[in-house]
């Protein structure tokens, strides 16, 4: 089966939701769901894989990284599985002795888990040595899809907007930088891209995503005022605010991205940060399936 059939791009619709949000000075907030094109290849996972798996077509395994709670793993090894690949996924720590939730779905759709201490997991060539890449036959991807094929990739989002133009600026999540260069160098150049970072003390992702970028492109900026902690941490206060906002609008969010993007937008309007009538397009990254590390109740949703 072609994992082009299993992708619902219809379902991926974007929703007005500025009465979730206090302000009189922003016009318009919409929301563009990506979170509903594949319950398991889920948002932007799949724009940031989509290239690669066109390339994967000629070879026999599929080979990528990630943390233990990284929905890019399961996506791929899903993706994988549906297109007929053997996939292994290195895993940034010691093994546990526990599975997270991703970790043991990952390895149910048939990805073999190879573990990497953490000091030793950046040294890629060293990892990728040790268990005998042939580039005649594996494909490489590297964490959260990063590189020009995801950044191509993730360029094709803003393809689900209808009337993009009409948008001020522009929100994501971010983690790698490469959802966010796709939705620059996609951007039209009036627009305004802001990254909310995921992660604490990121400061090198700025010049990453500039290096993806050809002029003239979008301005863009990133934001690490929204991180509460760090990749996949929480607060007591971010919590409160993915329920307050799933009674609003019914829309559900995760705690490591999309969560802290709803989060970083309220706090901005409330700031008063955009200009008189700015009309913003959130987009939901999708990947919510994080949520399922936490404790039983503390998400209505």
């Amino acid at each position: 089966m072609s994992v082009n059939n299993l992708i619902n791009y219809k379902s991926a619709i974007v929703e007005n939701i500025t009465n979730a949000f206090d302000s009189k000075n922003v016009a318009s907030v919409d929301i563009l769901r990506l979170d509903k094109i594949h319950e398991i290849i889920s948002g932007n996972k799949w724009y940031k894989l989509k290239y690669y798996l066109e390339t994967a077509r000629d070879k026999q395994r599929i080979i990528t990284f990630g943390g233990a709670y990284s929905n890019h793993l399961v996506a791929t090894a899903f993706a994988a599985k549906v297109i007929g690949k053997e996939s292994i996924g290195i895993v940034r720590g010691e093994e546990p002795a526990t599975y997270s939730p991703s970790l043991k779905d990952s390895v149910s759709y048939g990805m073999q888990l190879i573990f990497v201490p953490r000091e030793s997991y950046k040294n890629r060539s060293d990892i990728l040595d040790k268990i005998n890449v042939d580039p005649t036959d594996d494909i490489v991807i590297d964490e959260g899809g990063f590189g020009e094929t995801g950044v191509k990739g993730a360029a094709d989002i803003l393809e689900l907007v209808p009337d993009l133009t009409s948008y001020t600026h522009i929100l994501c999540a971010v983690g790698t930088g490469t959802m966010l260069a796709g939705i620059v160098r996609a951007a039209q150049p009036h627009q305004h891209v802001i990254g909310i970072s995921a992660v604490k003390g990121a400061d090198e992702l700025t010049p990453i995503v500039s290096s993806f970028q050809q002029p003239p492109h979008a301005v863009f900026e990133i934001n690490f005022n929204y991180h509460h902690g760090g990749y996949a941490k929480k607060t007591p206060v971010l919590i409160d605010f993915m329920n307050t906002f799933y009674q609003k609008t019914g829309i559900p969010t995760d705690f490591v991205y999309s969560g802290k993007l709803l989060f970083a937008v309220n706090e901005l309007i409330k700031e008063n940060y955009f200009p008189h009538n700015s009309s913003l397009l959130v987009i939901h990254c999708g990947g919510i399936q994080g949520n399922r590390s936490l404790p039983a109740g503390m998400l209505q949703f």
